[in-house]
C-alpha cells in the first residue's frame, strides 16, 4: 500500500483526530517535509520513522502549532494549525526529544508548575498530578529534583508533564532515546495503556522493534513520506519471500548478491540479512554459498523479516529513484 493510498487508514467510523494534507515545510532554498499527507484515528498509536534529518521533528513542530506549514493543512483535534495554533497546542501534549524539564523542581512541582500554566485550578491540577505520577511509577512525594533522576524515570516524567491537561493527542518525539531496554519496556507499557483508554499517540523513534507496537507506521525517506500501512502490511509489500541471518567471518556481500535466487542482501550487526526468492533453498544451502564464496564458518537461520528490513529497502528504493 503506497502512502497515498493509506491516507485514513484506521478504519474508525468517526473522522479522524489529526489529518495532514499535502504538508510542505521549506527552510529556505531547504525543503525538510515535501507534501506530506496521512491521517490518525482516535485512540491509534501511530509510528512515524525515519534517519535523523528525515523531516520527522519538523512535521511534528506543525502538528504542534509551533512551526506554520509553507504549503498545504493540517487539522488537528478539530483546529487548523495555521489558523488556530493556540487551540492546537492546547488540544495536544508534546514531549520532545531532549528533556526540557526543570531540573531543579521535583516530579510534583514540575507538574504543579504546567498544569497552572494550562490554567487548571490549583486543587483540580494536585490530584491530576499525584493520578499522573502513580500511573507513570513515579512517587508523588518523591523529594529529589528532575534533575537528579535516573533517565527512565526523567523520561516518565516527561510523559507525565505532557498529559498534564488531558490532551486527547499526544506527540513523542524519540521519547526512548538513550534509556536501556528495560526502560524502554516499561515506556510502551505505559503507551499501550494510554491508548486503550483512547488517548491518540504519535510516536517518532528510530527504534525499528518498539515500532511494531504501533497500530500503523510511516516512513519518512528525505522529507517524503514514502510509506505508511500496518507492521504486518509494511512487511508483506517491501520485503516478500524468504528472509535468513547469516553469521560468520568474511561474509562475502557482493558474491551473495548475485546468487540467482537472492533479491537483496544488507549488513545486519555483525551479520547479514539475506532476502531470498519464495523459492530460494534453506539456510544450509545459503551457508554452503557463503562458504564457497568464501566466508568462514557461515552459519544461516530463516527469520522474519522486521521493520529494519523494510526500512533498509524502502530507504534504498529512494536513493536508486533519485
Amino acid at each position: 500500500m503506497s502512502a497515498g493510498e493509506a491516507h485514513g487508514g484506521g478504519g474508525g467510523e468517526h473522522a479522524p483526530i489529526l489529518e495532514a494534507l499535502s504538508l510542505v515545510k521549506r527552510f529556505g532554498a531547504f525543503t525538510a517535509v515535501r507534501s506530506v499527507s496521512f491521517a490518525v484515528e482516535r485512540g491509534e498509536i501511530f509510528g512515524y520513522l525515519g534517519a535523523n534529518g528525515a523531516g520527522k521533528s519538523t512535521t511534528i513542530r506543525i502538528l504542534c502549532g509551533l512551526l506554520a506549514p509553507t504549503e498545504g493543512r493540517a487539522i488537528v483535534a478539530g483546529h487548523d494549525v495555521a489558523r488556530d495554533p493556540e487551540g492546537v497546542r492546547l488540544s495536544v501534549g508534546y514531549m520532545s526529544q531532549k528533556f526540557s524539564l526543570y531540573p531543579d523542581l521535583t516530579a510534583a512541582e514540575n507538574l504543579d508548575f504546567f498544569g497552572g500554566a494550562y490554567r487548571i485550578p490549583r486543587k483540580a491540577r494536585l490530584a491530576r498530578a499525584k493520578e499522573l505520577l502513580r500511573d507513570v511509577d513515579l512517587a508523588p512525594d518523591d523529594p529529589r529534583p528532575a534533575g537528579a533522576l535516573p533517565g527512565g524515570m526523567r523520561q516518565r516524567l516527561a510523559l507525565a508533564t505532557a498529559l498534564i491537561h488531558a490532551p486527547p493527542i499526544v506527540f513523542l518525539d524519540e521519547p526512548t532515546a538513550g534509556v536501556d531496554p528495560e526502560a524502554r519496556r516499561n515506556f510502551w507499557r505505559i503507551i499501550r495503556t494510554l491508548a486503550s483508554a483512547g488517548t491518540t499517540v504519535f510516536v517518532t523513534t528510530h527504534y525499528m522493534d518498539e515500532a511494531e507496537y504501533c497500530a500503523r507506521v510511516g516512513l519518512m525517506v528525505d522529507g517524503s513520506l514514502v510509506a505508511l500501512d500496518t507492521p504486518s502490511g509494511l512487511k508483506r509489500e517491501f520485503v516478500p519471500g524468504r528472509t535468513f541471518a547469516l553469521r560468520g567471518r568474511r561474509l562475502p556481500q557482493a558474491a551473495l548478491a548475485a546468487l540467482p535466487w537472492v533479491r537483496a542482501v544488507e549488513p545486519f550487526g555483525a551479520g547479514l540479512h539475506v532476502r531470498c526468492a519464495d523459492d530460494a533453498p534453506g539456510a544450509e544451502a545459503l551457508a554452503r554459498a557463503a562458504l564457497e564464496a568464501g566466508a568462514e564458518q557461515p552459519v544461516a537461520e530463516e527469520i522474519a523479516p522486521t521493520l529494519e528490513d523494510v526500512f533498509l529497502e524502502v530507504a534504498g528504493r529512494k536513493v536508486v529513484a533519485a
